[in-house]
């Protein structure tokens, strides 16, 4: 059947291959300049070269993605020194795939690769005040990693989501407050904050171009694989901690919704500038999913913001259906597109509410440098500059509307900020003693498939 709706009909974006996980495979021109401002390396940085050191915890995609990002940016020098991750091969395949592409910037000799769950601390040991410690494993260690971090007085970037539950949440936004007494500076993987063009809408939005912002509402329909079933022999906690497999398990990763909508749903609370009051949700499952996971694969969720405006969020993840990946805004004037695919910055406004390539009132021009690229554009001039620079505690607070969502689908009815916010629910509640000889935190049914969510039954707040 033909797809009519207007967001297909008249605008829905080409595909471009930008998602973090094919950084390394894209080339490596230079990338010059900041994307807000020019760089003077001042003498505030201590070391004498002015290189920064990197040290990467958590060695899959995103991880090579993100110390791609560094290496690019003209806004350096930095190094890479240090390297840790719960498995060897994890390791392994990062350092040669980096030192193909990056070899001057890499010095990660063996000594210096780190293995097991006490790895993070080894390699943020090898830093220096100044430096930078990449966080870019599982949510689940995510507190605790960047309360090493700060304890040991080192720069943090730390990769979205940034916690599985509140607890988790209420930790991250205690060391980012103990972070900004140290005046260390702080990233967090919610790479559209440092689109031009979004600010450049925001501005005019200020400025009445679009009347009051009643809706926000966005879409990730994409077609993502299933958990098929353990195979025989491997070891239960190998098994959910594995690269391929942590969006499988919500106590890892907070599942595959909260890992991957976190940026539209920051994008929502972004434009409202607001944290939203109450959420509510339907969600469910294809009656012939043949996943393992406690994934569900489509949600329709709605978060209402303190002055009653809405943001709603779409999300499927089954083939052969109409892909979307995009946020709109609609204000009292005229309606806008705020983000296109794989966070692109497709920024339009329109006349009025209809969505058209002939109804285009302003355009944003393609930006100079993706949001990847923009964001360690601008920790790395932070760090040089001394400017402050702590993102912790908006990223949590925007993961504390995610987690909303996810509870309210999961859990089948209205979840409110306060309730999350200081809810005391874990998923996994010794992840701090966690070792590999320790139970596994999840346990698989007979036919090898994880506890699903069942709304009216499950609880996650």
């Amino acid at each position: 059947m033909k797809d009519n709706s207007e967001s297909s009909k008249h605008h829905a974006p080409a595909k471009p291959n930008l998602t973090r996980r094919h950084f390394l495979a894209r080339s490596t021109a230079a990338v010059a300049g900041s994307a807000l401002t020019g760089v003077t390396i001042p003498h505030v940085y201590a070391a004498e070269d002015n290189t920064i050191h990197l040290a990467l915890i958590g060695c899959g995609n995103r991880g090579g993605g993100a110390a791609a990002n560094a290496f690019d940016s003209a806004n350096g020098p930095v190094k890479m020194i240090a390297m840790a991750d719960l498995y060897q091969s994890s390791i392994d395949q990062s350092y040669k795939t980096l030192m193909e592409k990056y070899a001057a910037k890499m010095d990660v000799p063996r000594e210096r690769r780190f293995v097991g769950f006490d790895a993070y601390k080894k390699a943020i040991d090898c830093l220096r005040p100044g430096d930078v410690a990449m966080l870019t494993g599982y949510s689940a260690f995510r507190a605790l990693q960047l309360e090493y971090a700060v304890a040991k007085g080192i720069n943090v970037f730390m990769e979205k989501s940034f916690g599985p539950d509140a607890p988790s949440l209420r930790r991250l936004i205690k060391a980012g407050e103990e972070g900004a007494k140290k005046n260390l500076k702080i990233a967090a993987g919610l790479q559209c904050r440092h689109s031009v063009n979004r600010y450049e809408l925001l501005k005019q939005i200020k400025e009445g171009q679009m009347g009051e912002i009643h809706l926000v509402r966005s879409y990730r329909m994409q077609p993502v694989g299933v958990l098929r079933k353990k195979p025989e022999g491997e070891k239960e906690l190998d098994w959910q901690l594995g690269h391929r497999n942590f969006v499988h398990f919500l106590w890892v990763s907070g599942g595959l919704f909260a890992e991957m909508n976190i940026h539209q749903i920051d994008e929502m609370c972004w434009i409202m500038d607001a944290v939203p009051v109450t959420a509510h949700a339907i969600a469910g499952r294809a009656p012939d999913s043949k996943d393992c996971s406690q994934n569900l694969d489509s949600f329709a969720i709605e978060w209402t913001f303190p002055n009653g405006t809405k943001g709603v969020h779409n999300v499927r993840w089954l083939p052969n259906c109409h892909t979307e990946f995009a946020t709109y805004l609609h204000g009292t004037k005229c309606a806008a597109q705020f983000s296109g695919w794989s966070h692109v910055g497709t920024v339009q406004m329109y006349k009025d509410q209809r969505f058209g390539n002939d109804n285009i009132a302003w355009r944003a021009p393609k930006e100079q440098f993706t949001p990847w690229e923009a964001q360690w554009n601008n920790l790395l001039d932070a760090i040089h500059k001394d400017k402050p620079f702590n993102e912790a505690k908006r990223a949590a607070l925007s993961n504390i509307a995610d987690l909303m969502g996810r509870a309210a689908a999961h859990m089948g009815r209205t979840i409110t900020w306060d309730e999350m916010m200081n809810s005391n629910f874990q998923f996994c509640p010794n992840i701090d003693e966690l070792t590999f000889d320790s139970r596994p935190p999840l346990k698989a049914d007979a036919e090898g498939c994880y506890p699903v969510p069942v709304p009216g039954v499950w609880n996650e707040v």
